[in-house]
């Protein structure tokens, strides 16, 4: 006959401390569920300027000499595109899964950064800015890219955009700190 005694060493102040440990872990996983299914299927609509208190509204162009820039958002994500002039935001749209818009602009040389994302949360501290903390960002599987300098003349620059990994072509990696 063999008589197997388990004892633990644990004293009843630790196990009580292990339980509380596990019950807050249970509290934090249901807040961080509860915080994502709040914004997981919240959007903007298509077009607008989430940024606009910070780089302003996107403007017709009404000068001589007009280009455009044309979005088509990939499927399975929505897209903030922002377009930089010398290094500073100087349009920038959120554009909807599957969906287009243009941004029309003056002749000269831009260089455009998309964010792409699910879950638009307006509180998400993105990056300080010179006018200030830039709110509003993606809760789920965030993507940051760009392309090179573009040079716009009179001219239509079209960009149809799908995650696609280990597709033919892909725009450079880029972060928040660069794209804003």
């Amino acid at each position: 006959m063999v008589l197997i005694f388990l004892s633990s060493c644990e004293s009843a102040e630790e196990q009580k401390a292990r339980e509380q440990k596990a019950e807050d872990l249970r509290k934090a996983k249901m807040a961080e569920k509860a915080f994502y299914d709040k914004y997981i299927n919240n959007s903007l609509k298509n077009g607008s300027s989430p940024y606009a208190y910070c780089f302003g509204n996107n403007k017709s162009c009404s000068a001589n000499g007009c280009s455009q820039i044309e979005i088509k958002a990939p499927i399975n994500s929505d897209v903030i595109v922002t377009v930089k002039k010398n290094n500073e935001v100087y349009r920038h749209a959120y554009i909807t899964a599957g969906s287009k818009y243009s941004l029309e602009l003056p002749n000269g040389q831009y260089q455009p950064f998309f964010y792409y994302g699910q879950g638009w949360n307006p509180e998400k501290i993105m990056k300080k800015t010179n006018c200030g903390v830039l709110k509003g960002g993606f809760i789920s599987n965030e993507i940051f890219g760009k392309d090179a300098l573009q040079s716009l003349n009179n001219n239509i620059l079209s960009y149809e955009l799908i995650i696609q990994q280990n597709g033919n072509f892909s725009t450079k990696p880029s972060n928040s700190q660069e794209a804003f």
